[in-house]
């Protein structure tokens, strides 16, 4: 049986899902929420990358990327910003707060998911959800977290905004498991609930990529189009099910049951690189991994990759990364201690 390129992608990228806030929303209302970049050290200290992601529970609501336009959510839907935009969350189409959120304003001392409130622009803090008018909005938010560099295949094959729709209450998905559970666990708050969320909220990320890849129309191209193709989808099994193996394009080409010209042009079609070169980038990522999560030597990390030299392997690894592997493994330690010590300190929403 083949690897699941998919599983073996996310758990390579390292990702991470954390649920930090229940909103509610009293129309009119609107939230406009800071690029993920900004809060990165804060919602996920050392991702490379972060998503923000908003569950509606009930009611309706607008969201958008910064200057696109609004698309609507109603109950059961998910909003995925994936590539970390700055966006509006509001009860009609084409509204702005007069503000950028920093949401971390408070006590320190309290435990995540916290519980705000929105009625205009402003945005207060408080205990539970409250009383909950016919006409509010509620949304589960939180963030996803992963590696970008060296190479994440998945990354840049997700819209800026994914708009995954509920699919009924018959629905036994992952999604409204999500749903059930976060509510629940955030109005007991029992211990290890974060840890629940958090893993949870994993879950959720991979049934709404399968989800967006059930969807894709045909003459889609991309590494998620690639998956489902008969003969590059076997290509991809093969060299994440064996990265380290002596591959070539004939070598490939005869186990996948094509000619070697005929899967050359259509890996290229698809993914947008050749065989080899995308073989070469993940073997990247793979070393990567070894470098930042164990202490392995960095020949070791070369022998495990795939390469027999060393110095063939710190090559490659600069000619991606820009650094050779020692550094990157001493740069990576560094920037996750920075990250650390910056937990972003709960202030008040500054207005601008």
């Amino acid at each position: 049986m083949g690897v699941d390129t998919l599983s073996d992608v996310l758990r390579r990228i390292h990702l991470q899902g954390t649920l930090l806030f229940h909103v509610v929303g009293g129309p009119p209302w609107v939230v406009e929420a800071l690029p993920a970049s900004a809060i990165a050290a804060a919602v996920m200290p050392g991702a490379g990358h972060v998503m923000a992601y908003h569950v509606v529970t009930s009611g309706a609501c607008w969201g958008a990327v910064v200057g696109e336009p609004p698309v609507r959510a109603q109950r059961g839907d998910v909003l995925v910003y994936a590539r970390g935009d700055a966006h509006v969350l509001s009860s009609a189409p084409g509204m702005r707060a007069d503000y950028a959120v920093n949401p971390f304003f408070l006590s320190p001392s309290e435990r995540a998911p916290f519980f705000l409130r929105v009625r205009g622009n402003d945005v207060t803090a408080a205990d539970a959800y409250g009383d909950v008018g016919a006409d509010d909005t509620t949304l589960i938010c939180g963030f996803f977290g992963c590696d970008a560099q060296p190479f994440n295949p998945l990354l840049a094959n997700l819209p800026r905004l994914l708009h995954v729709r509920y699919q009924g209450d018959e629905d036994p998905s992952l999604v409204g498991q999500f749903i059930r559970t976060a509510v629940l666990e955030s109005a007991q708050r029992r211990p290890g609930g974060e840890a629940v969320l958090e893993r949870l909220s994993e879950m959720m990320f991979v049934e709404l990529v399968r989800r967006y890849l059930d969807g894709l129309p045909s003459g889609q191209t991309g590494w998620l189009a690639g998956l489902r193709d008969r003969f590059v989808g076997r290509a991809l099994t093969l060299l994440h099910e064996r990265p380290a193996s002596h591959w070539t394009v004939d070598v490939l080409a005869d186990r996948v049951g094509i000619s070697r010209s005929a899967l050359y042009d259509r890996f290229v079609l698809l993914i947008g690189q050749p065989p080899m070169q995308y073989l070469t980038s993940w073997r990247m990522q793979l070393a990567a991994g070894l470098l930042v999560h164990t202490d392995v030597s960095v020949v070791s990390v070369a022998l495990e990759v795939g390469y027999e030299s060393e110095a063939a392997f710190v090559r490659a690894f600069k000619k991606m990364t820009g650094l050779p592997p020692g550094q990157w493994r001493r740069e990576r330690a560094r920037r996750t201690q920075r990250a650390d010590a910056a937990r972003i300190v709960p202030q008040p929403p500054a207005t601008r």
